[in-house]
């Protein structure tokens, strides 16, 4: 919808243009004639200003030149401009020579044509910026400080970006903001001037906010390294000094930076890690012209590997959630890309003949199955809720694959599979064990992905946190010591694609997951990024460990080890085999239990399942004696 508080009606626009083509023909009149208009030509001007005006209104709102919001005026707009009235004076010399043929008379002479058409296009232009230039003088954001003084900036990279950074700034804030230095780290560059600004070396950044009082530091470049971010991210943080970057380009509006999409650095892009490399010929071979099922597709995971697989094009891709409201969410965000054929359905994995019906109506080649109860706590308290949707519903999905032949069926497994702690770790290990055994007897090729917590995903931390500071705290943490391995959404994504492609079926693919987090240096740094202050400004507490929580988390069991990949982030679990008959039998009763509604001869029955099962800070601790 548009906001008409702040755009000038339309037709005042195209009335102030009409304005400027009558001066812009008068003013080409009087220079013409050296400001003494001869009478023949006096005479002639009420029809030429009829015929030049006229034109010029038909081919304005032919091009629309007074349609956009004039205050965000850009140089799309000006070229449409000047394009619009070169082309009506194309063809007012038309009407002005057909008019010479059949009457031997001269309504309109060429050097008129010449000079209305220039004082037209600066008119235009020039009302077109002078409206922009007090509309941001009026309405962009403070670019004050504090103090209500100049804000003062450190551009980081001196390259091509950091020129549009610095124009972006100046024409958004003007003499409000002060650009004290470029820093880069290309020797060839320091000491030399940049739009009348120094470049300093990396070295001297400290130095700089130490002397200069800098208010943000921004990150130019698009290619610096996530290593790159944190070092001047810590140097920003103890100097209490904010730190911003400039998106990626492609998400500039109308290609052109403003200093509105400049965002403050959050914690997701100081955790992020190199861009992995996938081996997109392969998977696109895979996946070209297939029907791929993601299940659980209306969660953070399963919505990103819809995005993923559609630039792979498959015939159709089918989402599958029982979760109605985030469901239509993802429906309305692939509403607008026709490009995509994507089938939508609500319904539960735990329905076989829900699933079925799914599994006639739209064959799948193949299934990535993210759909899974995971929250710890909450299947620590509901253990016949966490056997019915991790392992019934994984359980009824790969023996329908099994039925219909499909190609390949991946799983979205979990960390807290490895000699689980929790109710939550030992239905997905379960899972694992059924779709491993399941696959020596099958066509269909079962594979497993394994990794730890996703960044910004449904119950992460982050989004937790975020929240906790936006409240003004306190921040609440289980354990002083206690770590997590993360990654993000996309790139745990990426792998999942990798690894399904790689697979030939009984694998369970580990991923690289980099460095454990101390949860309690994530929080604190999250809340100076905030720009505010940890036990001043927002207060950490801790609450104790949940039920079924650890303290460290692992991608491989004691009794496990790895075989690497020729991908460095992916390796694949040695684990030992098992029967299909035996766990078949084994998990069937204990799903069997489900009706009793015990939860301590559920969880009896899954520890007899995986005997590595051992309950930390849970009620079934007791079980385990």
């Amino acid at each position: 919808m548009e906001d008409h508080s702040r755009t000038a009606p339309r037709a005042l626009i195209l009335f102030i243009d009409i304005t400027v083509i009558f001066f812009s023909t008068m003013i080409a009149y009087l220079l013409r004639f050296n400001f003494n208009i001869p009478p023949d030509q006096l005479s002639q001007i009420p029809l030429a200003l009829s015929i030049i005006i006229a034109v010029r209104v038909v081919s304005f709102t032919i091009a629309k030149t007074f349609t956009g919001i004039i205050q965000y005026t850009e140089i799309q707009d000006v070229v449409r401009i000047l394009s619009t009235l070169l082309i009506g004076t194309l063809i007012l010399s038309v009407i002005d020579y057909t008019y010479y043929f059949t009457y031997k008379v001269i309504i309109i002479p060429r050097a008129i044509l010449i000079i209305e058409f220039s004082a037209s296009a600066i008119g235009l232009i020039a009302f077109r910026l002078l409206i922009k230039t007090t509309y941001l003088e009026f309405r962009s954001p403070n670019a004050t400080n504090k103090n209500g003084k100049k804000s003062k900036v450190i551009i980081f990279g001196a390259g091509d970006a950091g020129i549009f950074t610095h124009n972006a700034l100046k024409q958004s804030f003007g003499d409000k903001i002060e650009i004290e230095a470029f820093i880069d780290d290309s020797s060839s560059k320091q000491g030399r001037k940049l739009m009348g600004v120094k470049v300093y070396g990396s070295n001297t950044l400290e130095n700089l906010l130490n002397t200069k009082n800098i208010d943000k530091l921004i990150i130019s470049p698009q290619s610096v390294s996530v290593e790159r971010k944190n070092q001047l991210a810590e140097i920003c943080l103890k100097h209490k000094t904010k730190i911003q970057y400039v998106p990626p380009v492609a998400k500039w509006i109308n290609g052109e930076l403003s200093a509105n999409q400049i965002k403050d650095i959050n914690i997701i892009e100081l955790l992020e890690r190199s861009e992995i490399k996938l081996d997109r010929t392969a998977i696109s071979k895979e996946l070209n012209g297939k029907t791929i099922w993601i299940t659980g597709g209306a969660g953070s995971i399963g919505s990103e590997i819809i995005r993923q697989v559609a630039n792979f094009k498959p015939k159709k891709i089918v989402v599958i959630d029982a979760a109605e409201t985030p469901m239509y969410h993802i429906e309305l965000e692939f509403s607008t890309n026709k490009h995509h054929n994507i089938e939508f359905m609500l319904g539960d994995v735990r329905s076989r003949a829900r699933m079925t019906k799914a599994f006639k109506l739209f064959p799948p080649d193949i299934i990535y199955h993210a759909a899974a109860y995971k929250h710890v706590p909450l299947m620590e308290s509901n253990p016949s809720e966490a056997i019915m949707t991790n392992v019934k519903g994984t359980l009824t999905l790969a023996d329908l694959a099994n039925e219909f032949n499909v190609e390949k069926f991946i799983m979205i497994s979990t960390d807290k599979a490895v000699n689980p702690t929790n109710v939550m770790g030992a239905s997905k290990r379960i899972a694992e064990i059924y779709v491993q055994s399941l696959n020596g007897i099958s066509k269909t090729k079962y594979i497993t992905t394994r990794f730890g917590n996703v960044l910004g995903s449904n119950g992460s931390v982050i989004p937790l946190f975020t929240r906790q500071i936006k409240e003004g705290g306190p921040i609440t943490i289980t354990h002083p010591e206690i770590t997590r391995f993360f990654m993000t959404i996309p790139e745990a994504c990426q792998l999942v694609l990798e690894a399904g492609n790689r697979g030939t079926g009984g694998e369970i693919f580990v991923f690289n997951m980099g460095e454990s987090v101390k949860i309690l240096d994530l929080a604190k740094k999250m809340i100076k990024l905030s720009g505010l202050e940890v036990g001043k400004d927002i207060q950490i507490i801790f609450s104790g460990l949940r039920p079924g929580e650890k303290l460290y988390e692992e991608l491989l069991a004691t009794e496990e080890n790895t075989i690497p990949t020729d991908h460095k982030k992916i390796m694949i679990a040695q684990v030992r085999p098992y029967n299909f008959e035996q766990i078949n039998n084994e998990i069937n009763n204990l799903l069997d239990l489900f009706d009793s509604q015990d939860n301590f001869e559920i969880v009896a029955g899954m520890k007899r399942i995986v005997p590595e099962f051992l309950s930390k800070n849970s009620i079934y601790e007791g079980l385990d004696n």
